[in-house]
């Protein structure tokens, strides 16, 4: 991979750097019942914010530097991938082998979250834009996003909402501030209140982008907010829980991955929070909230293809070493090669639906950005989610139950059974006690932990539920060209027949019958590139 020669990355914050810049915010943020003083000082945060810091220092990496950076056309910068907006299929195509490279290292490195937000936020308010002929939200939105580019800051996407009863609209809920609304307007901006759940990185972050986690209907309308707020707005209480497992015996090696990296979660409690009118991007427009919602699903379903492929990674170079430290070799026994066979077709199988997704990348009529293909967004999706179970048992069955088996990390210094342990328990001569233990105790963290029912259920919910990507799939598929392939094969003659329900892509939410750029096109047609099209 080349290196940046003749790109300046001095202005992009490092990893202590954006330790600094979190001392300068004071969030109101409870951990475990206690009241954080310094988010950036917290033993429990400290996991979480070691992978957001990768981010940072990869961009100065030179030779991580060309994924981990772009230069965003508008403004001639180098900006942090992670914060960049599309501009080409290749560039979808990058962010994915970023956020992969990033979680092959952290697990999961959070903040490409943020880039999901502002690309989809981008589209929304030039549809916007264009249906009431004017700019005045698009102005707003590529105002905040030069001062986060320029910052290099990190987001924190509040979208999913408590949901109260979810068996009725927001505007029916008995309580209101299950959903996060609209209390108060004026000439200055909007007050909000609410509860948005499940928060990634809520007290780590410097802003938080609020978003609508659902197609709003008019009666709906003060519920259908987007907007930047500061971390520590008046009127703003995180209540999260630890990042990772930190304070589990570290100085005896356990747990070895995630005491270092991980990722604290929070609901985030809205209390009469004033927002002024520049940073508000939907306020109101009830007719565009599906557009955040969906927008949003697309690109971060993207995204977390990259990131369970880094994590598949990790499993698949852990297996391998346990399977040489157990002194048996994949080469010579199919019971082994058969099941790292099959983790490695899984992690590959749903990762190459994202370069599908990247390839057949869609340019918004709008704004002109790029998002990735839906349908291979959405089976990528649905992989990783419904088989991250399988990819746990896999690693589970090349390890061995040592890795749940093995005495705790206190014998390894007990005086009395230290010494023997390290005789009988080791297995290949060329592979020490201690480090066959790393491993299985790396496994175990990483697939039969707490941790390890987080990476999955993550993985299962994170981006939406498994149905909610069936009906997206459902939603973007066209089903009608395969019906029309067959009807023309067996020379039925019907074609013709509009009101024959499946003689056209008749599903809710496609553009048109044809024209689209659908999976399976017989011919790629070459995507137009920033160099050819801008002089920046």
């Amino acid at each position: 991979m080349k290196t940046f020669t003749n790109v300046d990355t001095s202005r992009l914050m490092n990893g202590q750097d954006y330790r600094d810049s979190l001392r300068k915010v004071k969030p109101t943020v409870y951990v475990d019942g206690q009241l954080i003083e310094s988010v950036a000082d917290a033993p429990s945060l400290q996991p979480g914010i070691n992978a957001l810091a990768v981010t940072y220092d990869f961009a100065h990496n030179p030779a991580k530097a060309p994924l981990m950076t772009a230069v965003q056309s508008t403004s001639g910068k180098t900006v942090n991938r992670m914060l960049y907006i599309n501009e080409a299929a290749g560039d979808l195509l990058n962010k994915l082998e970023a956020v992969r490279l990033l979680c092959q290292e952290t697990g999961c490195a959070q903040r490409y979250l943020a880039h999901d937000a502002l690309n989809g936020i981008g589209q929304v308010v030039a549809k916007m834009d264009d249906a009431k002929g004017c700019t005045e939200h698009r102005a707003r939105f590529a105002a905040y996003l030069q001062r986060v580019q320029d910052e290099d800051l990190t987001l924190g996407i509040a979208m999913t909402d408590a949901k109260g009863d979810r068996s009725k609209r927001p505007h029916q809920q008995l309580n209101p501030d299950v959903y996060l609304h609209i209390v108060e307007r004026n000439g200055k901006g909007i007050v909000i209140s609410g509860t948005k759940a499940i928060v990634t990185a809520a007290p780590y972050v410097h802003e938080f982008l609020v978003m609508p986690s659902r197609n709003m209907a008019e009666a709906d309308a003060d519920f259908a907010v987007c907007c930047a707020v500061p971390v520590d707005a008046p009127g703003i209480t995180i209540v999260a829980r630890p990042a990772g497992r930190p304070g589990e015996k570290p100085e005896h090696g356990a747990p070895l991955f995630s005491r270092r990296y991980g990722q604290s979660t929070g609901v985030v409690i809205f209390d009469k929070v004033f927002v002024p009118w520049e940073r508000v991007f939907v306020a109101g427009e009830w007719a565009y909230s599906g557009d955040v919602t969906y927008n949003y699903a697309t690109h971060h379903r993207h995204s977390c293809i990259g990131a369970r492929a880094g994590f598949g990674d990790l499993l698949i170079g852990a297996g391998a070493l346990m399977c040489e430290a157990n002194g048996l070799d994949p080469d010579r026994k199919a019971n082994l090669r058969d099941p790292m066979v099959e983790l490695i077709k899984i992690t590959e199988g749903f990762y190459a639906c994202g370069v599908a997704a990247s390839v057949y990348a869609v340019q918004d009529p709008y704004a002109k950005s790029f998002m990735p293909e839906p349908v291979f967004s959405n089976i990528g999706k649905l992989l990783l989610a419904t088989q991250i179970y399988d990819m746990h048992r896999l690693a589970h069955e090349v390890s061995g139950g040592l890795i749940v088996a093995l005495p705790g990390p206190d014998e390894d210094h007990n005086p009395a059974t230290a010494a023997t342990l390290a005789e009988v328990l080791r297995a290949n001569p060329d592979v020490p006690y201690d480090k066959r233990i790393e491993v299985a105790r790396f496994l175990e963290d990483l697939t039969a932990s707490y941790q390890a029912g987080w990476y999955s259920l993550i993985s299962l919910h994170g981006g939406g539920s498994p149905a909610a990507m069936k009906q997206e799939i459902w939603r973007n598929y066209p089903v009608g060209d395969k019906v029309d392939l067959v009807e023309r094969l067996l020379d039925r003659g019907v074609l013709a027949d509009e009101d024959r329900p499946m003689s056209r892509n008749k599903q809710p939410g496609r553009c048109c019958a044809a024209g689209c750029s659908h999976p399976g096109q017989a011919m790629m047609v070459p995507l137009s590139t920033p160099d050819a099209d801008c002089s920046g």
